[in-house]
């Protein structure tokens, strides 16, 4: 792992300059991810225009791998679907500080929409997203800005198995990575691969 995750490194310092952690490549005004996951393809309409920033992190997230083999480890019925950690702690521990600016909501969180997951202090999104399961505009005010939309296999999201709710535990898969959620969430569901749409 620590191999794997050395190459990566080299290879996210060559997309980056500065310390700062701001995304050094704009993405397109509009683009497509297709995720091909365990219960089947999801594809993500990312608009630049909604968010800027959140944007143009998913793109080069996606663009380095970031999110392939990834549990959705939080599925709370009607609420949202949420992934981002890395299988691989060396990785994660190379992009948790990588924070990038608020973009202040211009779309509300309704359902399909796809949102970085943040903390309550200001510039804290990192890697981690949700996908909207019900009408959450609540979360507008508290800074959650939507940056794309699901168009297609909304069907597939509702149907990610949701019986571990939120038992596990992000520090553990922080520090352990796949294999804790592998012995303890055997039936998680999970991205094969995230590419963008050429």
């Amino acid at each position: 792992m620590a191999a794997a995750a050395a190459g990566f490194c080299l290879i996210l310092a060559a997309c980056r300059s500065g310390e700062d952690g701001a995304v050094m490549k704009e993405s397109p005004p509009q683009y497509k991810v297709r995720m091909q996951t365990s219960k089947g393809d999801i594809v993500i309409l990312v608009h630049r225009d909604w968010a800027p920033h959140g944007a143009d992190h998913f793109y080069e997230l996606v663009n380095r791998r970031f999110y392939d083999n990834e549990r959705f480890f939080r599925t709370v019925p009607n609420f949202v679907v949420q992934w981002g950690m890395n299988g691989n702690p060396d990785v994660n521990k190379l992009w948790e500080n990588i924070q990038i600016p608020d973009d202040p909501p211009k779309v509300s969180n309704k359902i399909g929409t796809v949102v970085f997951a943040k903390t309550g202090e200001p510039n804290s999104r990192t890697t981690q997203l949700f996908i909207n399961l019900g009408d959450n505009s609540r979360l507008d005010p508290q800074g959650f800005s939507p940056f794309g939309e699901v168009i297609q296999g909304m069907d597939n999201v509702v149907n990610l198995n949701m019986e571990y709710g939120e038992q596990p535990q992000q520090g553990a898969i922080e520090q352990i990575g796949n294999d804790y959620l592998e012995e303890h969430f055997p039936r998680l569901d999970y991205i094969k691969t995230a590419r963008v749409v050429p």
